[in-house]
């Protein structure tokens, strides 16, 4: 099956490093998931520490990604919200690994900000998804 969406990479640049610089939808079914956090489903936090949370963040987005039939691969664009740039740059090797172990080798367009706090007090990212389903993945 044709992936529904297409990398963007002008010529010239330097390939990217676990993001796309962008992607174009070339068609399918638009899916905009909210602010997820790394609490588990019964809104509990079971880890302190900035990957732990990462991690699980993830995990509820490909759980809210799934009740529109969606896998890690339809995912377009990330943006996450960090407490912490200082925890997040001293992790890195970590957090790349525990991206791959959720999401695998699939790197849609991304963003990385650091904000002030959450909502939630004991949240230390936030991330925010987009993907796009292809045609034949969804019921009609």
């Amino acid at each position: 099956m044709t992936s529904p969406h297409t990398f963007l990479h002008p010529e010239g640049w330097a390939a990217p490093k676990g993001y796309a610089n962008g992607m174009i939808a070339t068609r399918g079914r638009l899916v905009a998931l909210g602010g997820l956090i790394g609490w588990n489903a019964r809104q509990e936090f079971e880890h302190a520490d900035l990957v732990g949370q990462f991690e699980q963040t993830l995990r509820n987005i490909l759980a809210v990604l799934a009740e529109a039939g969606g896998r890690p691969e339809h995912l377009v664009r990330l943006t996450w919200y960090i407490t912490d740039r200082a925890e997040y740059l001293a992790h890195l090797k970590e957090l790349g690994a525990a991206y791959r172990r959720v999401l695998g080798r699939h790197f849609p367009a991304m963003a990385v900000v650091q904000v002030a706090a959450l909502m939630e007090e004991e949240a230390k990212i936030e991330i925010e998804a987009t993907a796009v389903l292809p045609e034949t993945e969804y019921p009609a």
